[in-house]
């Protein structure tokens, strides 16, 4: 089978993105949606029949997922080092695919009713296409350095989305701390792929991550500081992916990225672009699984675990529903990393590998949901704050029944795509480690709890007086909706371990029965715990935020990282480190410069006399040097 007709699922949001930006004084902004929609259909129909053909019909031979590579050459350095373009289609560049494809349709199809009105309304579609032929450039890459071209292109095209609101300090500035944060890890994931290809002479996915091959066997035997190379280039990646999908402490750019219109934080911060970097390591997880006993693996487990229970405790706090559903992100992000650094690689072993992917593919659809309806709260009463908020439910019924919907598929509630997927990451962990699998247990609660504070606060909770009466989002708006609703329970009764797996051999999963009912008994918890405290108006949650004391006030203040980034910039870097190297530019470089300049001047005006234009002068000066080298030849031809 050819699937080479694949590059035009990408193309096709390059061509919409051209065609907008060139022509944005000339194109209606009714028929730029319109363009919009449509060419992301195709790349959505597209996208689906790829999955088709590759899962159901030439995929699978002798019941392993085989893997299909088109290349186009670019660069050549060596004989075997080279630098190619091209789509790679197997497992997970498929379902990325699907996921991609899925948000972004609704996104774009969101956005025509969102954005109405807006005077940026064909330059936003531009963007947004932009971002999707980048996203999907990044998960077709066939070899580490086209991944990082397009690596890149998702942080411009974050950048301009998260700023859209230019007129806004508070957008530019995020739009600036999210671009300059990813770029000190993208400087990681850089150096990493440096590495990879001087010691493995290939940045070829196919030739990295073959187990059976060479590449992994023949790094080992090299060290740095007690580590195997290979290990390090593997963490300095990882340092990449960390940045991109907003883990501790790399997360800080997350939540200020909020300032870009809700179908973005949708698009960017829910479904793609946070979920690079788990895309990034999945890719690589042969290497990571086979060099060194796992030690990369292991950083990789730790850093998702933290990074979930840090991000739930913060949501709890939070008041700005597009915060707690930005934090919720980090802390799901944590949870398919934590997957995958329990994984092994044959068969069953392999069950953290499959539960990652697989919730990434439900995370998708209910948080990009969450996301949507949030953007449909927001459109209706104006202001992103609880306290603002209340009884909903009356006056916009689609948006508060999708709502529930994506608030139990999250909180793991039986039934709907999130209890699936969350329940494999949970046995996954169980199996391999018990520490993290507590963890998991404890951020599982956290997120029913601050999930249903939403719910309740938004939906039910006090009865606000409006001063415009709320209404429902128009069907451009609602239909995304109820789509997303629908995938958040039916993805889960996907057999995805049929699909998608470490080794490429299918598998047969099974719920773990007591380890479910423990993940739900906590979850259910949670949920009878914000309806006790927020299904009406009490003042239980003030006795209780005031009972944690400060604790609870350093979760609500984000554990002061921001802070703490700033006074390490402003008061270390700045003042302790760059000024002295500033007094010493502007002192000695610059003084030892001028100095030169300045000398040269002094001269030049000592001697500028020499060459006065009078004949006189120069008469002078020629009769002087003839009596003065007379007086030389006599005084030596009578010594």
């Amino acid at each position: 089978m050819d699937f080479t007709y694949t590059i035009l699922i990408p193309l096709i949001p390059l061509a919409i993105f051209l065609l907008l930006g060139i022509n944005y004084n000339r194109i209606t902004p009714a028929v730029s949606g319109w363009i919009g929609s449509l060419g992301l259909f195709v790349s959505f129909i597209l996208s689906y029949y790829t999955a088709y053909l590759y899962f159901f019909e030439v995929g699978k031979v002798n019941e392993v997922y085989q893997t299909f590579s088109y290349h186009w050459r670019w660069m050549s350095f060596t004989e075997t080092l080279q630098i190619d373009m091209g789509v790679m289609i197997d497992q997970i560049s498929v379902m990325m695919l699907i996921v991609v494809s899925t948000i972004s349709f609704m996104v774009h199809l969101y956005s025509r009713g969102y954005m109405k009105g807006d005077p940026g309304y064909t330059k936003f579609f531009a963007f947004l296409s932009l971002f999707t032929f980048s996203m999907m450039g990044l998960v077709l890459a066939v070899n580490l350095f086209q991944i990082y071209i397009f690596w890149e292109l998702v942080g411009v095209s974050s950048f301009l989305l998260i700023g859209y609101y230019y007129t806004k300090p508070s957008a530019v500035a995020a739009a600036k701390k999210a671009f300059i944060v990813t770029r000190f890890a993208d400087l990681g994931f850089l150096i990493g792929i440096l590495i990879l290809g001087y010691y493995g002479g290939s940045f070829d996915f196919a030739t990295l991550t073959d187990p059976e091959g060479s590449a992994i066997a023949n790094w080992a035997s090299t060290s740095f500081m007690g580590l195997s190379v290979i290990t390090w280039a593997l963490l300095l990646i990882f340092m990449g992916g960390a940045g991109k999908s907003a883990m501790f402490p790399l997360h800080i750019w997350l939540p200020d990225a909020m300032e870009g219109p809700t179908p973005v934080s949708a698009l960017i911060h829910a479904a793609t672009m946070v979920v690079a970097g788990v895309y990034l390591v999945a890719r690589l997880f042969p290497m990571y699984y086979f060099v060194e006993d796992g030690y990369a693996l292991n950083i990789v487990a730790w850093v998702g675990a933290f990074s979930s229970l840090f991000a739930a405790i913060i949501a709890l706090t939070q008041n700005d529903i597009k915060r707690v559903l930005a934090f919720s992100t980090m802390s799901q992000i944590g949870y398919m990393m934590l997957a995958l650094g329990v994984s092994g690689y044959d068969g069953h072993d392999g069950l953290g590998y499959m539960a990652s992917m697989f919730h990434l593919f439900t995370h998708a659809m209910f948080k990009g949901l969450l996301f949507l309806a949030a953007g449909s709260i927001i459109h209706a009463i104006h202001s992103n704050y609880l306290q603002d908020m209340g009884g909903l439910r009356k006056y916009m019924p689609i948006t508060h029944i999708t709502f529930l919907i994506a608030a139990l598929s999250i909180a793991g509630f039986p039934g709907f795509a999130g209890f699936f997927s969350k329940d494999e990451i949970l046995v996954a962990a169980y199996e391999h480690n018990k520490l993290i699998y507590y963890i998991g247990v404890v951020v599982a609660g956290l997120t029913a709890f601050y999930m249903f504070r939403l719910y309740f606060g938004i939906f039910w909770g006090k009865d606000t007086k409006y001063e415009h009466t709320p209404h429902e989002s128009p069907v451009s708006m609602t239909f995304p909706l109820m789509f997303l609703a629908f995938m958040s329970i039916a993805a889960g009764y996907i057999h995805f371990s049929e699909y998608v797996t470490a080794d490429k051999v299918p598998f047969e999963a099974h719920l773990n029965y007591p380890l479910a009912a423990i993940a739900v008994g906590v979850g259910v918890f949670g949920i009878l715990l914000a309806f006790i405290f927020y299904k009406k108006p009490t003042n239980l949650p003030d006795k209780v935020s005031k009972a944690f004391g400060s604790l609870y006030q350093w979760a609500f203040d984000k554990f002061y990282f921001d802070e703490l980034y700033l006074f390490v910039t402003k008061e270390i870097i700045f003042k302790r480190i760059s000024a002295p190297f500033a007094w010493f530019d502007r002192n000695v470089v610059d003084g030892a410069m001028n100095l030169i300049g300045n000398s040269t001047v002094t001269g030049s005006e000592k001697i500028k006399k020499m060459q006065s234009g009078k004949v006189q002068d120069y008469a002078f000066a020629y009769v002087a040097g003839v009596v003065v080298l007379a007086m030389i030849f006599i005084y030596k031809w009578i010594i």
